[in-house]
């Protein structure tokens, strides 16, 4: 049978002059995918799995994750920075980031350095950066620059020292209408167990937080049984360390995993969690 792809326009892809924690829509890149999923017009959507809320609309599920590619944050220099790092550049150098999470943590770490709004896909930020003295570097995902071709612009991976990583950032999401059977059997075979089991456990732990784009969550997850998490209020004062359709992967290890995300969110949030959410959402809403 023809297979053939429709590409589509979201929410979060129009809107590239506000922050996304701004906008106030859970599902801004998810949205319009998921409509026409929910009218038939395609029977497979593909996400970044970061990008998709904890809950999903009913009838809908992940039918696949696929293997992840490097979850990290990159910087990416202005050309006239090349050969320098976050450490060495000079004091009081702007970075451009549209992350709360990013800019938490980086701030905390790199005091010297002052953090602005930056909008825009891939290219669009590029172009600022290159085009413009505005920023002295930015910080992107890894895995969007890897996948467009870009890994050359990577002038340093950012690890969990300076900055863990988004929920779910570096794995692509398979979305199927959870009643196509033949459907979620044939994606099944893309999920890659590791990176499953990784997930579900951040995921697992978001939706005990009930964390979204507008709360600055972090994570470094590893399958050997640890899982460091991080919850900084945007003035990075505080910082305390602590559905899927799988049929191809042990029921009881994905238990496990969930369980796992959801006692660390426990536990965090009996260390006083919330209290560091609530402020971060309202100095979010006075952004």
């Amino acid at each position: 049978s023809a297979c053939f792809s429709v590409a589509m326009s979201t929410i979060g892809d129009k809107i590239l002059d506000t922050a996304l924690s701004k906008i106030g829509e859970k599902s801004l890149f998810t949205k319009e995918l998921e409509n026409a999923l929910e009218r038939n017009e395609v029977d497979i959507v593909v996400h970044s799995l970061k990008d998709l809320p904890t809950s999903l609309p009913p009838g809908f599920t992940i039918g696949a994750i696929l293997q992840r590619e490097n979850p990290h944050d990159a910087v990416v220099l202005h050309p006239k920075n090349a050969g320098l790092t976050l450490d060495s550049l000079p004091e009081k150098s702007v970075i451009g980031t549209s992350s709360l999470r990013r800019a938490a943590q980086l701030k905390k770490r790199f005091p010297q350095l002052e953090f602005e709004n930056i909008r825009g896909n891939l290219n669009t930020r590029l172009k600022k950066l290159d085009e413009k003295d505005d920023y002295a570097a930015i910080i992107l995902a890894a895995a969007g620059l890897k996948r467009m071709g870009w890994e050359s612009r990577i002038s340093q991976i950012l690890g969990p020292e300076d900055c863990m990583y988004a929920v779910g950032q570096g794995a692509l999401a398979v979305e199927v209408r959870a009643q196509d059977k033949d459907i979620l059997e044939m994606v099944s075979v893309l999920h890659h167990p590791d990176t499953v089991l990784q997930c579900i456990s951040e995921r697992a732990f978001l939706r005990q937080l009930e964390g979204g784009c507008s709360v600055p969550v972090a994570v470094h997850t590893e399958v050997k049984g640890v899982v460091d998490v991080c919850i900084v209020s945007e003035s990075a004062q505080e910082c305390v360390h602590v559905g899927v359709t799988a049929n191809s992967v042990s029921s009881s290890a994905l238990e496990a995993a969930e369980k796992l995300g959801m006692d660390l969110a426990n536990a965090l949030l009996n260390k006083g969690a919330k209290d560091i959410l609530t402020t971060a959402r309202k100095l979010n809403d006075a952004r």
